[in-house]
């Protein structure tokens, strides 16, 4: 009976270091967590993390053992702070500030000023002919760009 409840106990251990393990990045590899690397600072974060186990310490407490030993990268899961917000928000910010500039130049571009006075000169509004030839007159040609990545031009 005692040996049951031993190998039940071992079982539950080595499920919880599998569990803990496949959570935890390889410090050598990288890209593998530590359950599936064989790299010898793998196993020995393992051994480590059974140790724990078996000394009675939470999962979340190993967690944060390890997170303190070897930085938060360790982590598959990092912490979701200010810093991380920032980063995984930035291309939607950035893309919606392009999308506005870019609308907000359309609509300049179709409320051309000189266009709205001739509409209101003529009292009749302008055709879309009419209007597409008064922007191609009115309206200046871009600046010429500047290719500051390649030399002699």
């Amino acid at each position: 009976m005692a040996a049951e409840e031993d190998v039940k106990q071992r079982q539950i251990i080595e499920t919880r270091a599998r569990n803990i393990s496949h959570n935890v990045r390889c410090t050598e590899c990288g890209s593998q967590s530590i359950e599936d690397s064989q790299a010898d600072v793998a196993i020995l974060l393992r051994k480590l993390i059974r140790d724990e186990i078996k000394s009675g310490r939470s999962d979340k407490e190993i967690y944060q053992k390890l997170e303190d030993e070897f930085g938060e990268t360790v982590l598959y899961a990092p912490k979701f702070d200010l810093q991380t917000a920032a980063i995984w928000l930035s291309p939607v910010i950035v893309g919606g500030v392009a999308a506005g500039i870019w609308a907000y130049q359309k609509h300049r571009q179709r409320t051309n000023v000189h266009i709205m006075a001739l509409n209101l000169v003529r009292g009749v509004p302008l055709t879309p002919r009419e209007k597409e030839t008064m922007l191609d007159i009115l309206t200046p040609p871009p600046p010429p760009s500047k290719r500051w990545w390649w030399p002699g031009k």
